[in-house]
């Protein structure tokens, strides 16, 4: 780690080494030289003058990227493209001649950002599947363990530890799905040249318009790809940008809606994220279990958020067929939002895997609230003794605010059943009052409606990519 000028927190604390590397200037310029070649080889087959003993040579030299002949070729000419077009000419005697003929900078470029982007949205889709698979466990270990609901964050009719989880469950499925989506429709920019109509292919193939149509069906197949866009200027639609982002955003989303979740329970000492045994809560409150991970799930998450404004302010002001004002925004945008969600992701899946449910303490405020849950059905079942449902209904109101203040005002218990079981218009024993007070009576089709939720959707989902399961996730600090 640099400590004499500034690292990127992503790099140094949030983000794998596998998304680093997919945005790493490596894998960009290998990406390069995989399309000159993919380029010249297409070029041989439709008939141009060039040689298999020429691609042979550019192969040879795929990966053994000269650098420093590009640096330096680049202070001279400050243009990145023709820096690597010349140090892989300089490697590349015979073939320097046919290097990136007939293209522009955005074929390797732009196409180049593409195949990154695709790669980044599988490790994305992989790391997601992951939570989703956490989740579901946990969801179906706590389907039918009550707890008290919160509307407004008030106490509210009880629902278990399972149903809630599915709630977040939920939200991440509906973000694979929008993943799955733009994952499947990504395509290549193709081979446009400068204004994207392809001018310098059709006087390359001496107006053969045959031979330019093929060009990129072809480079889509050789790199692994359904298809180039229709049309373009000389860049793809930087739309494309803003929907990538858009998904990013959306697992944010989710993440954030968990983690807010998590660090209220764990504020009520109900559900907690994992705490390792030598981990420091506050460097002055030595009994601190703050909810760390939780906390910086939301943090990052609001940054991957906000930079959905990034492309598409970029995608708004791109003029006519090209201008260069998106290059520096995206160089941050995109790999920055990559990084974050990819730390959020590992957040997720190491906080999902490692959840504690207290019982007990959830039993113990569920049971201090249960009583006014049960007033309807104690009220049902007085009304079947022979009371008046309109008397009763105004008897247990009346009760209920004497009870509250017992609990908000005198910081008592909550002695509502008790002041019923006394009032002779209910006719109510401890014994019957006490069969109301189940919980489980009370959270309804929770438990069924997580057992249906993972058996119909998630778990065709888990089965489907049973590949990608297995992931653990390392925090860094």
């Amino acid at each position: 780690m640099s400590t004499d000028r500034y690292s990127s927190p992503l790099s140094e604390r949030y983000a794998s080494k596998e998304m680093q590397y997919i945005f790493s200037q490596d894998m960009k310029f290998r990406t390069w030289r995989k399309l000159w070649i993919a380029l010249a080889e297409i070029e041989k087959d439709l008939g141009l003058n060039i040689t298999q003993e020429q691609i042979d040579e550019l192969k040879s030299h795929q990966d053994d990227i000269n650098y420093e002949v590009a640096i330096a070729r680049e202070k001279e000419v400050r243009h990145d493209v023709m820096s690597h077009v010349y140090a892989y000419g300089q490697q590349c005697p015979k073939a320097a001649g046919i290097i990136h003929l007939g293209a522009t900078s955005c074929y390797v470029g732009d196409n180049t950002d593409i195949i990154i982007m695709t790669e980044a949205l599988k490790l994305v889709r992989r790391k997601l599947l992951n939570v989703i698979s956490c989740l579901a466990k946990f969801a179906d270990e706590y389907k039918d363990l009550p707890t008290l609901g919160f509307t407004h964050f008030q106490p509210a009719q009880p629902t278990t530890v399972g149903k809630r989880a599915s709630l977040w469950l939920q939200d991440f499925t509906i973000d694979l799905e929008d993943l799955d989506y733009v994952l499947d429709n990504m395509k290549l920019l193709g081979s446009k040249g400068t204004t994207g109509t392809q001018a310098s292919f059709l006087e390359l193939f001496d107006g053969d318009l045959t031979k330019v149509d093929k060009l990129d069906p072809m480079l889509a197949e050789k790199m692994g790809f359904k298809g180039c866009m229709a049309v373009s200027g000389q860049t793809y639609s930087r739309k494309i940008d803003m929907k990538v982002v858009n998904v990013l955003a959306g697992i944010a989303s989710s993440a954030t809606k968990m983690a807010q979740d998590i660090r209220l329970l764990q504020h009520l000492k109900e559900v907690e994220e994992p705490h390792e045994a030598k981990q420091i809560g506050s460097s002055a409150m030595a009994y601190k279990r703050n909810p760390m991970r939780s906390e910086r799930i939301c943090s990052l998450s609001r940054y991957v958020i906000v930079d959905t404004l990034n492309p598409a302010i970029t995608e708004i002001s791109q003029w006519f067929e090209r201008t260069l004002d998106d290059s520096a925004n995206k160089r941050l945008s995109i790999p920055e939002g990559f990084l974050a969600i990819d730390g959020i992701l590992d957040l997720c899946m190491n906080v999902t895997d490692g959840l504690v449910v207290y019982p007990k303490v959830i039993e113990k405020r569920l049971m201090s609230e249960l009583p006014f849950m049960a007033t309807e059905n104690i009220m049902m079942d007085a009304v079947k003794l022979g009371g008046n449902r309109q008397e009763l209904h105004e008897k247990i109101r009346e009760l209920s605010m004497i009870a509250g203040d017992h609990v908000k005002k005198d910081g008592l218990y909550n002695d509502l059943l008790e002041m019923i079981v006394k009032d002779p218009a209910f006719h109510m024993t401890e014994e019957k009052i006490k069969e109301c007070m189940d919980p489980k009576k009370y959270t309804g089709c929770s438990a069924h409606q997580v057992e249906r939720f993972l058996s119909e959707v998630v778990n065709p989902i888990l089965e489907a990519n049973k590949e990608e399961l297995g992931l653990t996730a390392e925090i860094n600090v």
